[in-house]
C-alpha cells in the first residue's frame, strides 16, 4: 500500500536516518533544526511517502508567492527506480500549484549525476543562465 501524506513530528528520527542514508546531510546543516524552521513555516509542503507503512521518501516544497522550490527529495536507495521519486515530485508540484505557484527551482550538487538525470527525467531542466548565490544567516553549529 502506498501512502503520501504530510509529515508528523512522530516521522523525525525516520526522515534524518533515510537523510543521511541518501547522502542529503551535511556537517554544517543540522537536520533537525531543517525540520523544526519547516514546522514553522508551511508544513502543509513537507511530504512522507510510505509503502506499507514504512516511511521511504521524503520531499520539503516551500512557496514564497513568486517561486517555488523544493529540497530533500529522498526515496530509500532499496525503492530507487520504481517511480516513488516521480510520484513525491509530482504530489509536491500539485500542492506547489494549488497555491497558485508559477514555476518551481531547486539546487543539487554538480557532481551529483545520477539526480541531475532523476530530474530530466521528470522534465526538469538545467538553468544555464542563472547563478546561484547563498548566504549562512544562522549557523546550525
Amino acid at each position: 500500500m502506498i501512502r503520501i501524506r504530510t509529515y508528523q513530528d512522530k516521522d523525525r528520527e525516520q526522515v534524518i536516518s533515510l537523510w543521511k542514508t541518501c547522502k542529503l546531510t551535511r556537517p554544517w546543516n543540522d537536520p533537525n533544526k531543517d525540520i523544526d524552521r519547516k514546522n514553522g513555516v508551511g508544513n502543509e509542503l513537507f511530504i512522507i511517502l510510505e509503502v506499507d507503512n514504512q516511511l521511504i521518501g521524503t520531499v520539503m516544497g516551500g512557496y514564497d508567492g513568486h517561486r517555488g522550490v523544493m529540497n530533500y527529495l529522498a526515496v530509500h536507495p532499496k525503492h530507487q527506480g520504481r517511480g516513488f521519486g516521480k510520484m513525491l515530485v509530482e504530489a509536491i508540484e500539485n500542492k506547489l500549484v494549488n497555491l497558485g505557484c508559477p514555476k518551481v527551482n531547486l539546487l543539487i550538487r554538480r557532481d551529483n549525476h545520477e539526480v541531475s538525470n532523476f530530474y530530466e527525467s521528470v522534465q526538469y531542466s538545467k538553468q544555464e543562465d542563472v547563478l546561484v548565490f547563498g548566504k549562512r544567516l544562522i549557523p546550525d553549529s
